[in-house]
């Protein structure tokens, strides 16, 4: 069964620098099992910095990780996927001139023992991921990515990010560029995530979806986390104060719901 009380990813005391400009200051952050935990903040708050550092991009300077309440060190990508983080940037990585099985498997192709493109192995387990998604909209796995609509690629993007035994996603901005059929369409996937166990991060400017789909919200301002709030418990306008003016004091005890001081 899984443990549900110990986080899926723990971070403590977290900071990073480049050069005299510091990015990320003592910030603590967790996301659990079955949570979509939202990450919001103003225009270099830190959130693709720690998200960077969380997927091994970057590396700390100073703090600690904690994966499934084990301590980790994440020196680059390989590790982060090792342990089975997965992050979605907002580019979505994908190559409009394949199709959609060939970009689910991009660099991680099945073989068969004489060394060539296992196709029936992939195409199965393509359309079993999407069907598992409850991804119905995509008309053949066969079909390149090119013709698919903003909130299609965006689902074929996050079921490869769950393809890989993945316990962890993060989302970044995934509804940025969607308009309000397809922004639905990739809320509604994000739940499934949590739905299924997987602990979720979503990175979002937009409060709308992060007040639809989010448990928790996390607020960092100036590289600081001036906020965790319980979705249910708290307003729109209170984590916009947070954002814009919540003063950059260290969240303590971040299993504890905290708002921002005002």
């Amino acid at each position: 069964m899984t443990d549900t009380t110990t986080p899926t990813l723990e971070l403590r005391g977290i900071s990073k620098s480049f050069g005299s400009v510091e990015a990320l200051a003592d910030v603590d952050f967790e996301v659990r099992h079955g949570e979509v935990m939202a990450l919001v903040g103003d225009n270099g708050a830190g959130k693709s910095t720690l998200i960077k550092c969380i997927a091994g991009i970057h590396a700390f300077d100073e703090g600690e990780i904690y994966f499934e309440g084990r301590p980790v060190h994440i020196s680059g990508p390989k590790d982060a996927a090792k342990l089975g983080i997965e992050v979605v940037y907002q580019d979505l990585a994908l190559c409009d001139n394949l199709d959609v099985v060939q970009n689910m498997y991009l660099g991680r192709e099945a073989h068969d023992p004489f060394q060539r493109l296992n196709e029936p192995v992939m195409e199965q387990k393509t359309a079993e991921t999407l069907k598992s998604l409850r991804v119905t909209t995509i008309r053949s796995v066969r079909q390149a990515v090119a013709t698919l609509s903003g909130g299609q690629r965006q689902s074929v993007a996050v079921a490869r990010a769950v393809m890989w035994n993945s316990k962890l996603v993060i989302l970044d901005e995934p509804t940025a560029a969607l308009g309000v059929a397809q922004t639905e369409q990739v809320l509604t996937l994000v739940k499934r995530l949590a739905e299924q166990g997987l602990a979720v991060v979503l990175i979002s400017h937009n409060l709308h979806d992060i007040f639809e789909v989010g448990d928790r919200i996390t607020v960092l301002r100036l590289g600081r986390n001036v906020g965790l709030y319980e979705r249910t418990k708290t307003t729109q306008q209170e984590v916009v104060q947070a954002i814009t003016a919540g003063a950059p004091t260290k969240v303590s005890g971040i299993s504890a719901t905290q708002g921002a001081p005002t």
